[in-house]
């Protein structure tokens, strides 16, 4: 039963209440005497208050035996996700300092690769960052571990981590059938995706094994994600699952399930696709179908094209695609990839283009390295005249597919021949960093951008690839291109603006690299005593 004090401090806040909606004209009073008796009667009501129930504390956060970064490392750590720049890491003009949320990625990428986890000091700082940059997510989740997703359930603003982590405890090793069982059918989403990459890696054929024990009683989207998992260690073991998914209720992972059977050459669809597209296309010219039957629409051949595109060609790119390329050469005579790619089509070039972007999405497909290079053709050839693709996005597809070395030096030639304004979706692709040949024709091409007098924003896409993917080696070779910046005389209106941009943007690229340099060295584990 409320007391007769209480019944009066009531009274009174209810009295201060009214006098603000009505007015202190309508009641009598002082304006700045009714705030002074609001504000103290706030503080009396709050006092007052009877302190709730404690809840329960939370569990200790569990154990991460992996070892923090070295000290200088997490100082750059802080500096990365407070966004500071450092002493004499650009200085000068603001537009000359390096871009700190841009390395904040490449920090993260070495700390894991050196099996650091986060600083438990720094855990929420990069939690926020995470959950204002999703590119961010992978790396800063799994730097922060289990800690981190312990943290992220006591703060809503980090639900994410729930989602894209493991839950928060450990995994059981693949080899704990027991343990594995249980949390596949108990555990949370994101659990069980963590738990069949787990297994998947371990032992392909057993993670096909757990997914066909719940794969009716899932949801489509789910479902989806877990046959996705599939294409890390895909075989010819799967071939059986994947061809009873081809009946799946949901048309995404019926697609799904079709596009992994075409990537395994030796599979059935494998072969039904060979023999289809095979009867569309030899060297006497080229016939599409001229209907989707059921067959070819129970094999992933999508009926309705998108909206330009004609039916026939769009049946025929599909099932071109969906073919083993070995069926080509038996069908053209034993010629190889390249001489097949070179042959002219007998109905014209009317179907060339189509023909040659599904070789292309086959070679990727299949991860075939002897077809690629035949589609990419000399890099030094105009990007029009390519034998598969004049389609830069489709070239840096193939270009994945080549070794790490093969691509750096296919696109080195492209940039020195074409320049760089060609060359950005390309050089995406290349291993990092870019040394030898591509660092130097990367370095070459924007110093021959600063001698036409162009504007370096021109080239701001290629610049902030540049910052984050040169080999920081190139620094003092960029020292002596900063001073012929500035010093450059440019000819005609404005070039006084142009040499300094461009002064300012060696000077930053230059500064980068030697931040990039001292992140890499402050990560590096210390050498074992003696």
């Amino acid at each position: 039963m409320a007391t007769t004090a209480e019944y009066t401090e009531c009274g009174k806040w209810e009295e201060l209440v009214g006098a603000a909606l009505l007015g202190t004209e309508r009641r009598q009073g002082d304006p700045a005497a009714l705030l002074d008796a609001a504000a103290l009667q706030t503080v009396r009501r709050r006092a007052g208050l009877r302190p709730a129930a404690a809840g329960p504390r939370p569990q200790p956060a569990p154990a991460d035996p992996r070892p923090e970064p070295p000290e200088p490392a997490r100082r750059r750590l802080a500096q990365l996700l407070a966004g500071r720049t450092g002493a004499g890491s650009g200085g000068g003009r603001r537009g000359a300092a390096p871009d700190l949320t841009e390395l904040l990625p490449q920090w993260l990428a070495t700390a894991g690769r050196h099996g650091y986890r986060a600083p438990a000091a720094l855990l929420p700082a990069l939690l926020d960052a995470a959950r204002a940059r999703t590119d961010l997510r992978p790396q800063a989740l799994a730097l922060a571990g289990p800690r981190g997703v312990w943290l992220a359930r006591l703060n809503p603003d980090w639900r994410f981590a729930l989602r894209g982590g493991s839950g928060g405890g450990e995994l059981p090793g693949p080899e704990d059938r027991a343990g594995v069982e249980q949390l596949w059918q108990e555990g949370l989403f994101a659990e069980r995706v963590a738990l069949l990459g787990s297994v998947r890696a371990h032992e392909p054929a057993a993670a096909v094994r757990l997914l066909s024990s719940t794969w009716g009683t899932e949801r489509a989207e789910d479902r989806l994600m877990f046959l996705d998992s599939l294409r890390l260690g895909l075989s010819a073991e799967d071939e059986p699952f994947l061809e009873a998914a081809l009946g799946d209720r949901s048309r995404n992972v019926r697609a799904t399930a079709a596009e992994l059977l075409s990537a395994l050459p030796g599979s059935a669809l494998a072969g039904r696709m060979a023999e289809r597209a095979t009867a569309c296309v030899g060297p006497e010219g080229v016939v599409p179908p001229t209907a989707c039957d059921a067959g070819m629409q129970h094999d992933g051949v999508v009926k309705r094209p998108p909206a330009g595109r004609g039916e026939r060609a769009w049946w025929l790119g599909q099932l071109v695609e969906a073919a083993p390329l070995s069926c080509w050469q038996d069908r053209f005579g034993g010629l190889d990839p390249q001489r097949i790619v070179e042959l002219p089509i007998a109905d014209g070039e009317s179907w060339r283009e189509e023909l040659h972007a599904a070789w292309c999405r086959a070679a990727v497909r299949q991860r075939d390295a002897q077809w690629s290079r035949a589609l990419l053709g000399a890099a030094s050839a105009p990007p029009a005249t390519a034998p598969g693709t004049a389609s830069l996005a489709e070239r840096a597809k193939l270009l994945s597919v080549l070794p790490d070395g093969e691509r750096a030096e296919w696109v080195g030639q492209f940039v020195r021949a074409h320049g760089l304004s060609e060359a950005f979706q390309l050089l995406g692709v290349c291993d990092v960093p870019w040394a030898g040949t591509l660092g130097r024709a990367v370095v070459d091409a924007l110093d021959a951008a600063r001698e036409t007098g162009s504007y370096p924003w021109s080239f701001s896409g290629v610049m902030g690839l540049a910052e984050r993917c040169l080999d920081p080696a190139e620094a003092d070779r960029l020292d002596a291109l900063t001073a012929d910046a500035g010093a450059a005389d440019y000819p005609g209106e404005g070039a006084a603006g142009a040499a300094a941009y461009w002064a300012e943007a060696f000077q930053r690229l230059a500064a980068t690299l030697r931040l990039r340099a001292a992140m890499r060295a402050e990560l590096a584990p210390a050498a074992p005593l003696p």
